[in-house]
């Protein structure tokens, strides 16, 4: 058992560590415009690796059909226990959103691909592109109802959905494959040399950010609402994952994929909407940094045990 943790160590996490060391080099010592590259990687890098991988994904309609029940099933328990625990420790309002919000969305796309790409190959990818389009989609709409219920507009929140490249490159993708058409050769090769930059970039990325949160120094002292959310995150959200897919009746490597996504870390976009609507930002950004670098070790465990 250890051995073969060791193994999965040094072949998956071993190769990603290399990237978010680079990003995290890099902004320790030069200034680096991290919104910038997020943007770059928003609008040019997740499109392409969507568009690639729905094109030649081998997805069936029933694993469509179980990734989004999974998702819907997952989302609601993880708020549930959330909303439980902040009414039980009596936390306040914007500390219970950010609970919210450290509980539910997970680094499925910066962190989630590149990890599932290593460790299950070509066809974890494939099932893991139908998670990552469903979790877009919930963080920009439920995910700002969690963040700020009491400003909260469907208008905006289906407008914010739309703005994504991404999910339009899903729905080309889609309607593509719907019609069993194909993009010329030469422009496919293209696409498939911008989604080959995808992982090494967001992994950089991911930790320039990590960085950025060790350099702020006003992080939020109450430690009830942040360790609250590393429990749910690290110990409960697992045996969550495992309850959801044992309703479903899920199986195969579709059953290993969804569990490991659903182990993730925190989600980085959890900041942007808990800074946006003031759901305790500062106690949001201190979980991702210290779920992310946790889970460099717990992950090994996970996957072996899935595989």
């Amino acid at each position: 058992m250890i051995q073969t943790v060791v193994v999965t160590l040094f072949q998956v996490i071993v190769p990603l560590s290399i990237p978010v060391i680079a990003g995290a080099l890099i902004a320790r010592f030069k200034e680096l415009e991290i919104k910038s590259l997020l943007t770059f990687t928003l609008y040019y890098l997740s499109p392409a690796i969507i568009f690639d991988t729905l094109m030649t994904a081998h997805v069936s309609h029933e694993d469509i059909f179980n990734t989004l029940a999974f998702s819907l099933l997952n989302l609601v328990l993880l708020w549930a226990i959330a909303n439980g625990l902040g009414r039980l420790l009596r936390f306040s309002a914007s500390e219970t959103a950010g609970l919210t919000l450290i509980s539910s969305f997970t680094n499925s796309v910066n962190y989630g691909l590149p990890l599932v790409l290593l460790a299950f190959g070509k066809l974890g990818l494939d099932k893991a592109s139908v998670y990552v389009i469903c979790q877009m989609v919930i963080v920009n709409t439920i995910g700002i109802y969690f963040a700020a219920r009491s400003q909260f507009s469907i208008k905006n929140a289906i407008k914010s959905v739309f703005s994504l490249p991404a999910i339009y490159a899903a729905l080309l993708a889609l309607v593509l494959r719907s019609f069993n058409l194909s993009v010329p050769v030469e422009i496919a090769t293209g696409i498939s040399m911008v989604a080959q930059a995808y992982s090494p970039v967001v992994m950089a990325i991911l930790g320039a950010q990590m960085v950025t949160v060790t350099r702020d120094k006003q992080l939020s002292k109450n430690s009830g609402v942040f360790w609250t959310g590393m429990a749910v995150r690290l110990l409960i959200s697992p045996f969550v994952a495992l309850l959801c897919i044992y309703i479903l009746k899920i199986e195969g490597i579709l059953q290993s994929v969804l569990f490991i996504l659903a182990c993730m870390p925190v989600a980085v976009n959890a900041v942007i909407l808990a800074e946006k609507f003031n759901a305790s930002p500062k106690i949001v950004s201190k979980c991702i940094l210290w779920t992310t670098i946790i889970s460099f070790f717990i992950l090994p465990f996970l996957i072996v045990l899935v595989k």
